[in-house]
C-alpha cells in the first residue's frame, strides 16, 4: 500500500520537474519515452495528488484524483464523484475497474474518482483506526491504538475535503458517492446515520458493524427514532467467508454476513420513502479478497450507465 503512495509521489515529482515546475498533474505515459530514465516509477496517467489539510487537527491528508476520459473534451459537463477511503489500496483498483468494464460499451457512468488517503506521517493502520471509527472503544487487541476520531474526520470531509475537490473540478455535488471497505464502511455508516445528505449513495463493503458491541446497529435505531425518511441509495457487499469458522479465511469471531443481513432488514423495516437498500453475498470471497469484485458490483449498481 505505501509503495504505491510513495511511487505516485516520486512519479509526480518527475513529471512536475519535466513539465511545469509548479503543476501537481501526474500525466506520464505508461510506456517508456526516449528521454525517460530507465527504472523510473510507473505513474497512473491523468491522475493528480493534492494536499487537503485539516486546520483543526493540524494533519495533512492527501487526496488522489482521477478524471474521466471525456473530462477535457466536455468542458460544460459535470460528473458524479466517488470518494473512496483507504486510497492507497482502493484508488488504483477502482480506477482500472471503471475503465475495464466499459471497454465494449458503457456499463458504468463516467465519474471523477477521489481517493481519501491517510494522514501524512502516519501509517495506514494508525490513520484508519483513528479516523474511521465512531467511538474510542476499539478492539482489545489494539487497545493501545487511538480510536474514535470518526466524528472529527467526518467534519473534516464536510468542511475541507469535499469543498477542496468541488472548488477545483467539475463535479455534480448532488451526486456524491461514498465507498468504504471494512473500517471505511463503518465510517460510511456513521455518516449515513448522522448526516445522510452529505452523499447521495453509500457503498458499505464488508462493514465492521461488529465494532464496539455493534454500536452501528444502535446508531441506526437512534436515527429511526427521530426521523421518518433516509434519502440515500445504500449498497452493501460481503464475502461468503466472513463468518466465524475454523478456516483461515473465516472471521475470528464476528458474523459479518449476519450483520449485513440484520442491517438490511432493519433499514427496510423503517419504510423510509426515499431509501433504497440492496446487499450481495459474494461467495468464495473473504475479507481480503472480496474488495475488487465488490467494487465492481457496487459501481454497476450505484452508477449504471445512462441510456
Amino acid at each position: 500500500m505505501m509503495l504505491l503512495r510513495r511511487t505516485a509521489g516520486l512519479g509526480l515529482a518527475l513529471v512536475v520537474g519535466a513539465v511545469m515546475g509548479c503543476s501537481k498533474q501526474a500525466d506520464a505515459q505508461s510506456s517508456p519515452t526516449p528521454d525517460a530514465a530507465e527504472g523510473a516509477p510507473y505513474v497512473l496517467k491523468s491522475t493528480q495528488v493534492w494536499t487537503a489539510p485539516d486546520p483543526v487537527s493540524g494533519r495533512d491528508y492527501e487526496v488522489f484524483v482521477s478524471l474521466p476520459a471525456s473530462y477535457d473534451t466536455s468542458p460544460n459537463r459535470r460528473y458524479p464523484v466517488v470518494y473512496v477511503t483507504d486510497a492507497d489500496y482502493a484508488f488504483p483498483i477502482i480506477r482500472q475497474i471503471a475503465r475495464r468494464v466499459n471497454l465494449d460499451g458503457p456499463v458504468i457512468e463516467e465519474f471523477i474518482l477521489v481517493g481519501l488517503s491517510y494522514s501524512r506521517g502516519d501509517n495506514g493502520t494508525v490513520s484508519r483506526n483513528r479516523d474511521y471509527t465512531p467511538t474510542p472503544n476499539g478492539p482489545s487487541s489494539a487497545s493501545s491504538t487511538l480510536h474514535g476520531g470518526g466524528p472529527a474526520y467526518q467534519t473534516y470531509l464536510k468542511t475541507q475535503a469535499l469543498p477542496f475537490v468541488e472548488n477545483r473540478f467539475r463535479v455534480d455535488p448532488a451526486r456524491r458517492v461514498f465507498l468504504g471497505h471494512s473500517y471505511g464502511a463503518l465510517l460510511g455508516a456513521q455518516i449515513l446515520f448522522t448526516d445522510p445528505g452529505l452523499f447521495h449513495a453509500y457503498v458499505l463493503g464488508s462493514p465492521s458493524f461488529w465494532y464496539d458491541k455493534r454500536r452501528m446497529m444502535g446508531m441506526e435505531a437512534e436515527y429511526a427514532r427521530t426521523h421518518r425518511d433516509l434519502p440515500a441509495d445504500v449498497f452493501m457487499y460481503i464475502g461468503g467467508w466472513e463468518v466465524p469458522g475454523p478456516d483461515r479465511r473465516n472471521t475470528s469471531g464476528a458474523d459479518m454476513v449476519g450483520d449485513v443481513g440484520a442491517m438490511e432488514r432493519a433499514l427496510k423495516s423503517r419504510g423510509y420513502p426515499h431509501l433504497t437498500v440492496q446487499s450481495v453475498i459474494l461467495q468464495d470471497e473473504d475479507h481480503l479478497t472480496v474488495a475488487p469484485v465488490g467494487f465492481t458490483r457496487a459501481l454497476t449498481a450505484v452508477l449504471p450507465a445512462r441510456p
